[in-house]
């Protein structure tokens, strides 16, 4: 019988707090009377017995699946997490929305697609005026750079970031990345395009270090003379090849004003 799991929760009786869920069959949801060590779950559970109380545990939901016990689980960790005892936050924690962000709208929440900053790179491999006449990003010579652009779906908005200079360019990602040697623009091989840094084709024989390309339909570009930025203005920049702009929002406004672009209706696929 799969049908046999219950979620419980562990009740403080001094002031009727919940402060722990968990899931299990049988005897599972009183099993952490007896629990010894020096978490906060075991302290709290301690400090009620030791004024002459038990905790009060109560079964929540019964007749469950074992996921389904995991999905009920992880929904009242996720709920009452900065009250509770619970160390980890359920089995499903990353298909939740992030606590404290109501105030907030984000990638693949309240829009369909993920809006990311993306680091250029320009230098012995690649160039932005290649990126922008041939509608890619690129990132290679190691997995580690290379699986940031990889892992961009088609319909992520992509804001683009020139070291040095600012933002350049806001588009939207319209097929998966490939490796240099299939990437097409219109149709034609980049190989056989005339690019500003031909050394984009490093290592194309290698699919673990060679570079990957994926298709972006630009939106908003500028060259790097008119890249935007203002110094000391606490907008976003990083090191790293990928980074959601979720929690950015002065950077992700300056973008939209400066490059006249409405990044929240272009990741809905709506015109922006």
């Amino acid at each position: 019988m799969t049908d046999r799991f219950y979620v419980y929760v562990y009740i403080d009786p001094r002031n009727f707090e919940e402060f722990y869920y968990g899931k299990g069959t049988g005897s599972r949801s009183h099993a952490h009377l007896q629990d010894v060590g020096d978490s906060v779950k075991v302290a709290r559970i301690k400090a009620i017995q030791k004024e002459g109380l038990e905790p009060i545990i109560r079964i929540i939901a019964k007749g469950l699946t074992s996921e389904e016990a995991l999905m009920v689980e992880t929904t009242l960790i996720w709920k009452l997490g900065r009250t509770l005892t619970n160390v980890a936050s359920g089995r499903y924690v990353g298909r939740f929305r992030p606590p404290d962000t109501f105030h907030k709208r984000l990638a693949r929440f309240d829009f369909e697609n993920g809006i990311y900053y993306i680091n250029v790179g320009e230098g012995e491999t690649r160039n932005w005026d290649d990126c922008r006449q041939f509608g890619f990003l690129a990132a290679g010579g190691d997995p580690k750079w290379s699986d940031p652009i990889r892992g961009l779906e088609v319909g992520d908005v992509v804001v683009a970031y020139l070291k040095g200079a600012g933002y350049v360019g806001v588009g939207v990602v319209r097929s998966p990345a490939v490796p240099y040697v299939d990437y097409r623009s219109k149709g034609i091989l980049l190989a056989e395009c005339e690019l500003a840094e031909p050394n984009i084709a490093h290592d194309a024989s290698d699919f673990a270090i060679c570079e990957y390309l994926v298709a972006v339909d630009w939106v908003a570009t500028v060259d790097r003379q008119g890249a935007k930025w203002l110094p000391r203005s606490g907008l976003f920049t990083s090191q790293l090849v990928r980074a959601s702009l979720d929690a950015q929002p002065k950077s992700i406004a300056f973008v939209e004003e400066t490059l006249g672009v409405n990044l929240g209706a272009l990741a809905d696929g709506r015109s922006g």
